[in-house]
């Protein structure tokens, strides 16, 4: 039997689309962010079907506000974009830490959502990994196609090699079993391995 959703984890979804509705980039006519959460809210079920309130916030949540910090405000190159998402990373963890005391979560539960957003111990925490494979499923069947049309062949096989060295051992093995990957890509997930 399906549990039923808690009412304050109901009160800090809608909090969190809420928020995420004010972002005025649109894709299919709603506002990006708020597609986005629930893109992350329907894969974090579809994998982890059991998943705690922590990680449905933390899912709902990743990029809670996040046209507020454009990547624009930080240099080109990859130690800019690091930057950038680390600064992401703790605001995301701020905004849902206080949208979480406001749907009555105690100080615990805030605290610990916002170190999944921050993605601290990433391969050492499951919940924080379970956050990080969730998200390259996203981004692997929403928007790497469109994605890959902006990049080169060598920027794109470093891309596709980095999201795969994020990504859990198990969730390797469930790309390589869901998507039709080119060769070259299929190899990057076949070769990480364990861990």
């Amino acid at each position: 039997m399906a549990h039923s959703m808690s009412a304050r984890l109901e009160t800090a979804l809608r909090l969190i689309d809420a928020a995420n509705s004010q972002d005025p980039k649109r894709e299919n006519g709603e506002p990006a962010e708020r597609l986005y959460g629930h893109r992350m809210s329907a894969e974090a079920k579809r994998l982890f079907p059991e998943a705690s309130e922590h990680l449905q916030i933390a899912a709902r949540g990743q990029h809670v506000e996040r046209w507020l910090l454009p990547r624009s405000d930080y240099p080109l190159g990859r130690i800019g974009y690091l930057e950038w998402r680390k600064e992401q990373g703790r605001r995301h963890g701020e905004r849902i830490a206080g949208i979480m005391r406001e749907a009555d979560y105690s100080e615990d539960d805030a605290a610990r959502v916002a170190a999944m957003l921050r993605k601290e111990r990433l391969k050492r925490d499951p919940e924080v990994q379970a956050l990080e494979d969730i998200a390259c499923f996203v981004f692997l069947t929403w928007y790497f196609a469109p994605f890959a049309d902006t990049q080169s062949a060598e920027a794109l096989d470093k891309i596709v090699m980095r999201t795969a060295r994020k990504m859990s051992a198990e969730a390797r093995a469930r790309v390589l079993r869901e998507f039709d990957l080119p060769e070259q890509f299929a190899k990057a997930f076949r070769d990480q391995g364990p861990g």
